[in-house]
């Protein structure tokens, strides 16, 4: 088996491509502790419940099936439901209604694999792969690879420990440490969207490079498109607006977000400059309240606004609305937002986490902060307000250089490296 690192050639630009010549493959995707259904924003949904829908869907249209495991929001939707073509979603009842904490779900590992073992026994089910997402689903897998002897593919998404390194304010708990480690050993293939996170998974976990398949994050480019800007904003309420810089995200403090609030208090010059916040889970949590009191403080309330949650389908108009996307985040596996803020068109000025040196092209499609300070990102944002730096290129030709990243070619190339640990599998059955 070989690294991949993918796959995005702009010969692709259709975004329809066979996902493989391979045998149709049975799938258990494991996302316990989040769900691709869930509310993207809040604090255990972002973009790896959008990365694991939008793949599963792509998987399901070339004749795999693949089944979702989780044990977000059981008791309160269908045990059982069919997301699209040959993927379901399966709820696994644990005996809580709605939200399970990680720490909960932890302590109840052998009770969740208890469930699971139940419903493949009851439906007859065999499986050709086991594809974890996140640690807690990894320990579940783990489980159920040592059953069902088949290979186990991990993807962290994001590391304890880089969280650590990254942000001192992360917190994350030694269990999770110790049993990302260990799966980084056990498990067959761990797959990591940049060259970043696999250099970082080599460092950090002491595995062979050989090992880390790279695979990127995709784009649905049909839903994330440039609409025209002022039909954009007038549309969301934002018509008045002179200048618009966007957010997206989850509310925590690996995000940066207390960085961008400051960033906006070096512009207060700026008359008619909006920054717009979206996401988070609701005014009354702690993280919001925090983050309002910092735009207080700074006199920004006018300024600085959160509007909270937004559906996904309708995140188009936000991007297409906005001047500039920014990611001040400290560590990203990926950064999901920023390619689909390419997709519409709209710049981004990012720190230097994920796929940013890869999907922005700087100066052209956005800008890459050095020195990740408040004072650095607002001169980057002012760059783009004031002087412009794209130099004139337009929506069309922002979102060209992503067109790559269609969900067609990242199942495609994740199809390949499941081929690197399933075959052997099955020669020597």
């Amino acid at each position: 088996m070989t690294s991949t690192s993918v796959i995005v050639s702009n010969r692709a630009q259709n975004g329809h491509h066979p996902v493989s010549n391979v045998r149709p493959l049975r799938i258990a995707m494991l996302s316990i502790h989040s769900s691709p259904l869930g509310e993207l924003g809040t604090a255990d949904t972002g973009g790896m419940s959008v990365y694991i829908r939008e793949l599963s869907r792509e998987l399901g249209r070339a004749g795999h099936n693949i089944d979702i495991y989780t044990c977000a929001d059981s008791g309160r939707l269908s045990p059982e439901l069919y997301l699209s073509e040959n993927v379901r979603l399966i709820h696994l009842g644990i005996g809580y209604n709605g939200h399970v904490s990680k720490s909960t779900l932890f302590g109840h590992l052998s009770e969740v694999f208890l469930s699971l073992e139940e419903y493949v026994t009851r439906n007859k089910v065999c499986y050709d792969l086991i594809h974890s997402h996140y640690w807690l689903s990894g320990r579940l897998g783990r489980l159920a690879q040592d059953r069902w002897y088949v290979p186990h593919v991990v993807m962290f998404h994001t590391t304890g420990v880089a969280k650590r390194v990254a942000c001192g304010q992360e917190r994350e708990p030694l269990l999770r440490l110790i049993a990302e480690r260990r799966l980084a050993h056990t498990s067959d293939l761990i797959l990591a969207a940049t060259e970043r996170e696999k250099e970082l998974l080599v460092r950090y976990f002491s595995v062979r490079g050989e090992k880390v398949g790279v695979v990127p994050c995709g784009v649905d480019l049909e839903r994330f498109q440039p609409m025209p800007r002022d039909l954009a904003r007038k549309e969301i309420g934002l018509s008045d607006a002179q200048s618009v810089v966007l957010y997206v995200g989850r509310f925590s403090p690996i995000k940066g977000l207390e960085r961008l609030v400051a960033a906006a208090s070096h512009l207060r010059s700026h008359r008619g400059l909006t920054f717009l916040i979206i996401g988070g889970e609701g005014r009354q949590t702690r993280s919001s309240a925090e983050l309002s009191r910092l735009a207080r403080r700074a006199s920004m309330e006018g300024v600085v606004k959160f509007h909270g949650r937004v559906e996904h389908e309708l995140l188009p108009l936000y991007y297409s609305a906005a001047d500039i996307l920014v990611i001040p985040s400290y560590y990203e596996s990926f950064g999901l937002v920023a390619l689909e803020s390419l997709a519409c068109g709209t710049p981004v000025v990012a720190t230097r986490v994920g796929a940013m040196d890869t999907l922005i092209q700087d100066g052209k499609t956005g800008l890459l902060v050095e020195t990740p300070s408040p004072r650095s990102l607002a001169a980057a944002i002012e760059g783009f307000i004031v002087a412009s730096p794209t130099g004139g290129v337009s929506r069309e030709e922002i979102r060209a250089t992503v067109l790559g990243y269609s969900w067609s070619n990242v199942a495609s190339a994740v199809i390949q490296q499941y081929e690197s640990v399933v075959q052997p599998c099955c020669r020597q059955r």
